[in-house]
C-alpha cells in the first residue's frame, strides 16, 4: 500500500511563498506519477501539477504554471511544490495523490496546455492547508 503524507502547508501574507512536500511510504505500489491538487471551501478540486515517478515529466495547469514548481527527490522519495506570489485565491487545503495510470503524462497536453486529471490518480494523502489571508 502506498501511502502519501503532505506538510509545509500554514498561513502565508499575500506575496510570500510556500514549499509542500509529499513523502511517500509503502513502495509495494507502482506508481507512475505524483500530482498536487488543491480544493478550496465551496469549489471543486483543481488540479495544480503533476510529475512522473522517473522526473521526466511535468504537467502544469495554465493557472499556476508560473508561480509554482514541482519537483521530486528520489533518494528522499518526497515530492515538492513550490509556490511563490501566494493570493488569498490561492487559499485551499492541497492534496498529493499517486496514480498508477499506465498513460505518460504528455498524453494529457494539448500543444503546451497540460493538466492533471485528478480521476487518474487513486493514491490521496490527507492534504495540508494553506492560509493567505486578503
Amino acid at each position: 500500500q502506498l501511502q502519501l503524507v503532505e506538510s509545509g502547508g500554514g498561513l502565508v501574507q499575500p506575496g510570500g511563498s510556500l514549499r509542500l512536500s509529499c513523502a511517500e511510504s509503502g513502495s509495494t505500489v507502482d506508481y507512475s506519477a505524483i500530482g498536487w491538487f488543491r480544493q478550496a471551501p465551496g469549489k471543486e478540486r483543481e488540479g495544480l501539477s503533476c510529475i512522473s515517478k522517473d522526473g521526466g515529466t511535468i504537467n502544469y495547469e495554465e493557472s499556476v504554471k508560473i508561480r509554482f514548481t514541482i519537483s521530486r527527490d528520489n533518494v528522499k522519495n518526497t515530492v515538492y511544490l513550490q509556490m511563490n506570489g501566494l493570493q488569498p485565491e490561492d487559499t485551499a487545503v492541497y492534496y498529493c495523490a499517486a496514480s498508477v495510470s499506465r498513460r505518460p503524462l504528455y498524453d494529457y497536453c494539448s500543444g503546451y496546455v497540460c493538466y492533471c486529471p485528478s480521476e487518474e490518480f487513486t493514491y490521496w494523502g490527507q492534504g495540508t492547508q494553506v492560509t493567505v489571508p486578503s
